[in-house]
Formats: C-alpha cells, structure tokens, sequence
C-alpha cells in the first residue's frame, strides 16, 4: 500500500470553508485599506538573499528559508571544500535567492527600484504569504500570510494615528476585541543611553520583547549574558514594569529620561499619536515601555496588538522605520506600516465563532436534477438567480434524489429547488427551504424573491 502524502510541518491546507473564512478576512482588511487611500502591489516570493539577509538582526537571518542555485550547486567545491566548509559559509555559496520572510523588506526593495515610478507619499497594501524557518507550535507557522499596508515619503505622524484607525475599524468589523499596544524606539533608545548601556540598545530590545513570553527573571539572565551590567539591569526594572494611565507612564518616563534628547523625542511622538487618537477608537491603546518589536530596522512608533479573548501570540503588528531604504541606496525616506496576521486573525475567528454565515455559506441554491427534459427546464431558472448574484447550482448527474439531497445538506445550501411534471405544467418550481423543511410551490420570480 502506498504511503500516504502529507505536508511540512508548519504549513496547512484549506478547504473551500477555510478558503471562504479566509476570504472573508482579506476583503474585511482589503476594504479597509481601500478606505483610506492604499493601493496594492505584489512582489515576488523569492528575493535575491542579498535583498534578506542583514534587515531582520541575527535571529532572524537564522529563519530564512534558502533555495539551492539551480543546476549543480556545487560547482567548483572540492568534496574536502564541501566538508570543511561552515553551514554559513557553504550556504552562501550555493544559495542566491530565498523566500520572503516578510513584506516590508520586499516592499523597501520594489521602493526604490520603481522610486521613479512612484507618488510620494506611496500608500501601499500587499496580501501574500511568507514563509519563515521557526518551530511550528500553536499560533506559528512556516507559512503564513501577511496583510501590510505602507506609507513611504512622509515623515509626519498623521500616518501613526491613520494606521492606528485602520486596526481598530478591521477588528471591530470582526468583532475581535483587542489591545493595541504602542511604544516608541527612541524611547527605548534613551532607556539604553539612562541605564549606561547605548551600544547594547539591540540587545535589550531582543530582551525585553521576550518578557511576556519568558518573564521578567528569563529576561534578566538573557541580558546578563549578552554582557549588560549588573547596575544597568537594576535601572531597567523599575521602567520596565511601570503602571498606571498611557499619561501617568508618560509623565514618569519623561522625568527618568529628561537628560536624553532621543529619549525625549520618542515620548513627544508617542503623546501625539495617544492625543490624536483619543475618543475615537473602540478598542483600548496601551503604551507597554516593554513593547520593542525585535526587528532593527525600527527607528520610531511601534505597535502590537494582542486579541483580549483568545490566548494567541500578537495579531497585528508594525512601526516607523526612517532607515530601511537606505540599505538600498535610497537615504532619507521614511516609512511606517503595519501587517495583520491572516493566520492568526483566521484563529481567533474560529475560536469565537465569529464569521457571519453569508461569509461562509458558498452555495445559496441547487436545482435537483430529475432527468434531461427537467434539467432542461431548470436551467434558465438557475441563468436568472444567477443574474440576480444569487450562488446557484445544478446537480449534474441524475442519481437517487436521496444522494442530491445529502450533498445540499453537506454543503450547508439552504434552499433547493425541485421541478418535476407538475410543477413544469404550472410553469413553477417546488421551493424546500433546508433549514425549516418547509416546501411551497412558487413561480420562478417568487423564487428569486424569496432568496434574496
């Protein structure tokens, strides 16, 4: 017997319920979008490796999916070479290209390939899977789709507060409840320059971001080892676990980071943002001093948000990042964006049962087929509901009534419709609505009526 295929762990397949949840999520977003004037571009699955690899800091380069060159790979390695070789070195070698491991990079690089082609500001929105080389558990995948919206070309913090609205108007579309969590880079920047430690600011981003995940004593011993002092990390833990209001954090921040210019700056934006903001959102905003978003490419406001009702990893994230063109010769151009996670948000909709039945119910309505000289009848009865957008089907083959029936049933089709010699004499249909049993004898217009 042969085996049966599977696929790699950390990646899913989907039905067609799965696909219509699916879709359900990208157009609620995709109108969203378009609500406030993003655009959508794709780019493509592989990038060159040169594109990837430096833009997520260390860890993350460890999770890029590589591809072998095409051909002989090896070419021009000795076996000896091959086998004294590192892994990073060898892969280097015979990888070029690998697979996105998310769409702001991708995103950065079409900027500034295309950068005569574009209006600044951009607004750009990008649905597309990525993939990432992490341990599958429950919330994380190998494969997964981002849904980012950009703006590039502006510096000004009207782009923050927009951003901000975007993700409250998606998840109470959803009816997701959320928290939107939102810190600011400079200010973990100032932390760094008040504790002692400016050279260490990626490490204690990479620390901190943790906290939630492994707790305040893991969070420590992962700072002691990276060489931060003592005296530094006994400074950072009264920040770190500061209370209170958005303004009461603020305002204590601000006397521990006076003497810091950058420190400053951060907490100004982040007043702004929080100001602008007030009284117009459904969902709660946050500032979380430990929020740090562990990708370097960060330079300003950075947001998360986590789902209040479902024990899930973040579902949306993003931040300013002032720098990111210019690892491609493009200086001076500043961006921010936020990504939904579609695999995530799918989740937490299935866990809360919180997808409307029109989102999901494909099918509204099947003609049962009796025969040649019925299905003859029936089909420009099923070209009308069609017409009229109603979701129609013919049962193809004339089988036992009872098997057409089941197949209604499975596929969850709340209205069939029968026409035998009666009904054709009278120039109707027999109508059964699949959810009540009731059946009643209608003319193909009061048909049409009655589904829609």
């Amino acid at each position: 017997m042969a085996q049966k295929p599977g696929i790699p762990k950390g990646t899913r397949d989907f039905g067609p319920v799965e696909m219509a949840k699916r879709n359900y999520i990208f157009n609620t977003i995709k109108d969203v979008y378009a609500l406030y004037g993003f655009q959508q571009i794709e780019t493509p699955a592989m990038e060159n490796l040169s594109t990837l690899m430096g833009k997520y800091g260390e860890e993350g380069d460890k999770l890029l999916f590589k591809i072998l060159n095409s051909g002989d790979f090896l070419h021009g390695m000795t076996a000896e070479e091959v086998a004294n070789t590192s892994i990073a070195r060898l892969a280097a070698h015979i990888c070029e290209k690998g697979l996105r491991y998310d769409l702001t990079v991708p995103f950065a690089r079409y900027v500034v390939q295309h950068r005569e082609e574009l209006q600044m500001p951009f607004k750009r929105y990008q649905i597309q899977p990525v993939w990432r080389a992490d341990r599958p558990q429950k919330g994380r995948y190998r494969e997964f789709y981002q849904c980012d919206a950009d703006v590039v070309g502006s510096y000004s913090l009207l782009n923050e507060v927009e951003l901000m609205q975007i993700v409250d108007t998606v998840f109470t579309k959803f009816g997701i409840r959320v928290q939107i969590k939102i810190n600011n880079r400079k200010i973990l920047t100032g932390i760094a320059e008040v504790i002692g430690e400016p050279d260490k600011i990626v490490d204690i981003t990479v620390a901190i971001d943790k906290l939630d995940k492994i707790g305040l004593d893991a969070v420590n011993e992962e700072l002691r080892s990276v060489g931060i002092s003592e005296e530094a990390i006994g400074k950072l833990q009264p920040i770190i676990m500061l209370e209170g209001t958005n303004e009461e954090k603020l305002n204590t921040i601000a006397t521990v980071l006076a003497n810091s210019e950058t420190g400053m700056k951060g907490i100004e934006e982040c007043k702004f943002i929080l100001s602008s903001l007030e009284g117009s959102l459904n969902n709660e905003i946050q500032l979380d001093l430990t929020l740090a978003r562990g990708l370097n490419y960060y330079t300003g406001a950075i947001f998360e948000v986590k789902a209040l009702d479902v024990q899930i990893g973040s579902i949306t994230g993003g931040g300013r990042y002032d720098n990111l063109t210019g690892i491609f010769g493009l200086p001076d151009l500043s961006g921010v964006g936020i990504s939904f996670g579609a695999d995530r948000i799918y989740d937490v909709l299935n866990q809360l049962d919180l997808y409307p039945k029109e989102a999901v119910n494909a099918t509204q309505l099947l003609f049962i087929n009796f025969g040649e000289k019925e299905t003859a009848y029936c089909l420009p009865i099923a070209v009308a509901a069609r017409k009229q957008g109603i979701r129609t089907e013919v049962y193809p083959d004339s089988v036992k009534m009872k098997k057409q029936m089941s197949y209604a049933n499975a596929k969850s089709i709340p209205f069939v419709a029968l026409a035998g010699d009666n009904e054709m004499a009278e120039g109707k249909v027999t109508l059964k609505n699949m959810l009540t049993g009731e059946q009643k004898l209608v003319t193909p217009q009061e048909l049409l009526e009655t589904i829609k």
